[in-house]
């Protein structure tokens, strides 16, 4: 090898090494997000950080977090059947509801991005993203135990008050609103 080959090489292996110390936990994040099991979310990033790497000389221009995020997308969108995700925060949503409220969402990415990246229409995202912002609101099914007794024991599972338990907010009970409000400590 000449001397530039291992030069472009070394340049190449620390430009790499300071760009997974940075995005690689933002990758893994997303990751996690679409595959809803850190087991396969680390060999999904793996996988991706590998082809990254290998295409590092190539991207010159382009920024490295984008082309590593839509190998990301990419190798989790073509993913054969049988490897579909299974549990996580996203586990009501099929797959491709997952690329898309995980793009829209958490990555920030702009409609006609992530219509162009899933090969969709931008109106089709839209609907998906509705569809599945929907289905993430709506309440889980009730879990197995009593029944409430009270109108506020229903209201605190349906998380009527997201505020602490027992149906206290977080504000912290009487005039803690006004303390919220005004930015005063307890």
């Amino acid at each position: 090898m000449g001397r530039r080959r291992v030069a472009a090489e070394t340049r190449r292996d620390a430009e790499f090494a300071a760009f997974t110390a940075g995005a690689a936990g933002r990758l893994l994040h997303t990751a996690t997000l679409l595959t809803g099991d850190p087991a396969q979310a680390e060999r999904l990033l793996t996988a991706t950080l590998a082809r990254t790497y290998a295409d590092w000389l190539r991207m010159r221009a382009e920024d490295p977090y984008d082309q590593a995020r839509a190998e990301l997308i990419r190798r989790f969108a073509y993913r054969p059947w049988w490897r579909r995700p299974r549990g996580g925060v996203l586990d009501r949503l099929t797959p491709q509801e997952r690329l898309v409220v995980t793009m829209r969402y958490f990555e920030g990415v702009a409609e006609e991005q992530t219509a162009a990246q899933l090969g969709l229409a931008a109106e089709r995202v839209r609907a998906i993203a509705a569809r599945a912002t929907a289905t993430l609101r709506s309440r889980p099914p009730a879990g197995p135990g009593p029944a409430p007794r009270t109108v506020a024991e229903a209201r605190d599972r349906q998380g009527g008050d997201r505020g602490a338990p027992g149906g206290r907010s977080s504000t912290g009970g009487p005039g803690g609103a006004h303390r919220a409000a005004h930015g005063v400590a307890r």
